[in-house]
């Protein structure tokens, strides 16, 4: 190898290390503008600081490498007069939904609890699911749906819905699979298809009255606009534009309270590993029930136990990319 040979080989590593170099600092010049542009917004962001009870009342963790993702939403129908979306959440809170993301990442289960389950209350016997808010806040809830799905809840968000006017605007909409024609409050929804925005989103997810079976068709709703959100944002478009998500994440954060476990390191790395998820891939069910009767005065949905034990062993497998719920009507 002649001299000049081994100056050109000198010259062209050195290029080589200063190419990698630029894209590295591009890079992080890049990430450290991103999480600047969104630190206002997760300042906005409510805290939830306790979320879990104590670790000796909860499943075991699990260990590897691969584990499921839970995480435990529950919808605030207002926010306090304080501000604050935990204070009186067991009066306010009326949507439980435990989103559940396989080890394999490939699918999305989103079961929806009947705020009148009548279930077991730890150090509380039976009563309405919803009460666990109101006997011991966001903790015993998630005591008592630990115990309903026989795992660890990973994440917790409480979700004011009037955060959904400007989410569905920042969207450009959201488009829904509507499964039952209805007129509320000066909006018709005709079945099939529909895309919603602003209010008459807000209406869609809230609405109750207009149905005979009131509550069970209103979380049928709520699942088919999740379903319809979630398809939505996780567009290229939106997720391949730092600016666009960015935008979106201002309109929802002052919206939201979240548990510490929920921090933007790991939003961004759980949708990483979701990106892949298609719409035909987001599932959505009722927790098992057997119908509604009476407790004393109290109007309750019974829970299926035969039926949860098979939500169960599902969510307890690797994949559910063959998981059928069954069928809610």
């Amino acid at each position: 190898m002649t001299a000049e040979t081994k100056k050109q080989k000198h010259v062209g590593r050195w290029v080589a290390v200063g190419i990698v170099g630029v894209i590295v600092l591009a890079l992080l010049a890049a990430v450290g503008w991103y999480f600047l542009r969104i630190n206002p917004s997760v300042q906005q962001i409510e805290p939830i600081e306790t979320a879990f009870p104590q670790e000796s009342l909860r499943p075991a963790a699990d260990e590897g490498d691969s584990q499921p993702v839970n995480v435990l939403l529950l919808g605030s129908d207002s926010r306090a007069e304080d501000g604050s979306l935990l204070t009186d959440l067991g009066d306010r809170a009326d949507t439980i939904l435990v989103a559940h993301i396989p080890p394999d990442r490939e699918t999305v289960q989103i079961m929806s609890i009947m705020r009148d389950s009548w279930v077991d209350i730890p150090g509380h016997g039976y009563a309405k699911v919803n009460s666990a808010l109101a006997f011991g806040g966001v903790p015993l809830m998630v005591q008592t749906v630990e115990g309903l799905i026989d795992q660890r809840i990973d994440h917790v968000a409480v979700i004011d819905f009037d955060g959904f006017e400007g989410l569905t605007e920042a969207l450009g909409g959201v488009t829904v699979d509507n499964d039952l024609a209805f007129s509320y409050h000066g909006y018709d929804y005709p079945q099939g298809e529909i895309t919603l925005e602003g209010e008459e989103a807000l209406i869609y997810v809230r609405a109750r009255y207009p149905f005979s079976d009131g509550d069970y068709q209103r979380v049928y709703n709520q699942r088919a606009f999740l379903r319809g959100m979630m398809s939505q944002l996780m567009t290229r478009e939106n997720l391949t534009n730092p600016n666009r998500m960015a935008d979106i994440f201002a309109t929802v954060s002052p919206h939201i309270a979240t548990s510490d476990t929920f921090d933007i390191g790991a939003v961004v790395s759980l949708a990483s590993q979701m990106s892949g998820i298609s719409n035909s891939n987001i599932q959505t069910f009722t927790m098992p029930t057997l119908g509604t009767g009476m407790e004393g005065s109290q109007s309750v949905v019974y829970v299926n136990e035969e039926g949860l034990a098979e939500v169960q062993a599902a969510f307890d497998e690797e994949s559910m990319t063959s998981f059928s719920p069954a069928p809610e009507r």
